[in-house]
């Protein structure tokens, strides 16, 4: 019995909403569905035809399915009646009396009479209806704290593993830094050592010089010393060689260390060269947000979907049925621009969303529910969440986002070619965030969503 209401439970399903049919209608083709699935099938695809054999229709209003109605009703009175009876109050086994007082000592429910009886004479009994809600208050409460023992611990390991996270980025600053350090001393080494040399040499030269000089004065105090007639007749070559240059002994030109090279604008320059070995963002992913069957990279610019339920917190913020992500930080002002890279993914939603909308349950995007999203489907249409489709020259690899929110614009660009993909036009009335969806293709895997990093320049104006 139990397998018949079962498979008859499964033929009485949507094969669009996967749900009980609600206002079943039928297609020429012989298949029926809910009739709100089938609308919102044909406004997506902007055409008419069968959501599961793919067979056009002409019928813009299908008829209800009346026999599949009345089956459905019939099929939910019985499961409301079932319901009903297991609802309703138990009878006691022995006495066929209705189960009102509980036994605190045997801890089981008992009738009036078994109040009287030997089993359970003079044992502390209480109505039924205050010990159950005095127990569930118990549970709850227990719940509760296991609740709160199950966030605290997610939440320290949030914080550990950010904790180590953050510790990783600064050891590589650090790294940078240390390598900075040691390559700049090398460099102030190396003209030590050039100079160190030129000084040698100069100082070899001199001596060398000195040397002769010092040898010329004794020759020449010599023959100063001769005869009369001797030293007149030497005369003339003492001389000439006692007449020579002598070198000015100075230093030479640039023989010091060039302090202004080494210690001029030092951190400047070091944070400059930073620059080039370092990556901006101009979004970030919000983990917090994430459904909990996503993957998001530690620097929280990737996120791709793994069909893997992981363990997190059913927060506020955090999805719980639809596939996405949103951005950490919201907009309420300004103009605003970031670009993702959507590769050969042929399933993806890329935009923006307004704050206050819930994350929990089925998610309708559209602008009337606060979302300004484009998307991607197997068909290589892009939809604006409108009746029409967008077609494209060149299936893009990346996305450009920017957001005008003072003039109410949410525009999509090829940044390829800046070839303009869709703007949306409206009124903006509270913080909207960015919106990442890398979805599903046809229930495998699909490829993931990566925020780009964007050049940072220096601008140096000089008085």
């Amino acid at each position: 019995m139990a397998t018949t209401s079962l498979s008859l439970h499964e033929e009485l399903n949507c094969s669009v909403c996967c749900e009980i049919f609600k206002d079943p209608i039928v297609l020429p083709c012989s298949h029926s569905f809910c009739r709100s699935c089938v609308q919102q099938y044909w406004e997506q695809k902007n055409f008419r035809e069968c959501p599961l054999c793919r067979k056009r229709s002409c019928v813009e209003k299908p008829p209800q399915n009346l026999a599949l109605r009345n089956v459905v009703e019939s099929y939910l009175q019985k499961i409301n009646d079932a319901e009903a009876a297991e609802k309703s109050e138990g009878r006691c086994s022995v006495h066929g009396e209705k189960l009102l007082l509980f036994c605190l000592e045997d801890e089981e429910p008992i009738c009036l009479v078994c109040q009287t009886s030997k089993k359970h004479r003079n044992h502390q009994l209480c109505p039924l209806l205050n010990v159950h809600m005095r127990r569930t208050e118990e549970l709850r409460v227990i719940l509760n704290c296991t609740v709160c023992v199950k966030c605290d611990c997610n939440f320290q390991n949030q914080a550990q593993h950010t904790k180590k996270l953050i510790k990783e980025e600064f050891e590589k600053l650090h790294r940078f830094l240390r390598d900075e350090e040691e390559a700049r001393l090398a460099a102030l080494r190396e003209e030590e050592e050039q100079k160190s040399q030129r000084m040698k040499e100069k100082i070899e030269n001199i001596s060398k010089h000195v040397s002769i000089l010092s040898d010329r004065i004794r020759d020449t105090e010599e023959d100063m010393n001769n005869e009369d007639t001797k030293f007149l007749m030497s005369y003339k070559s003492t001389k000439q060689r006692a007449q020579c240059e002598v070198q000015d002994p100075k230093v030479l030109s640039g023989a010091l260390i060039d302090v202004a090279k080494h210690l001029g604008s030092l951190s400047f320059r070091v944070w400059e060269k930073m620059l080039h070995n370092v990556t901006y963002t101009p979004v970030t992913l919000d983990p917090n947000t994430a459904r909990s069957t996503l993957f998001l990279s530690d620097d929280l610019t990737f996120v791709r979907y793994t069909g893997i339920k992981h363990e997190l917190p059913d927060n506020t913020e955090r999805f719980d049925s639809c596939v996405c992500v949103l951005g950490s930080e919201g907009f309420t002002s300004g103009k605003h621009s970031w670009e993702v890279e959507v590769g050969n993914k042929t399933e993806w939603d890329v935009g923006v969303m307004k704050e206050s909308i819930s994350r929990k349950g089925k998610i309708t995007l559209s602008p009337k529910n606060g979302f300004w999203v484009i998307n991607s489907r197997n068909d290589d249409k892009y939809k604006t969440l409108k009746v029409t489709d967008v077609s494209l020259e060149k299936k893009p690899q990346k996305i450009r986002v920017q957001l005008d929110y003072d003039r109410g614009k949410v525009s999509f660009f090829n940044p390829t070619d800046m070839s303009h993909i869709y703007t949306f036009t409206d009124t903006f009335t509270e913080k909207l965030f960015p919106y990442f969806s890398p979805r599903l293709t046809d229930g495998r895997i699909s490829g993931a969503l990566k925020i780009c990093p964007v050049k940072v320049s220096i601008t140096v104006n000089k008085v």
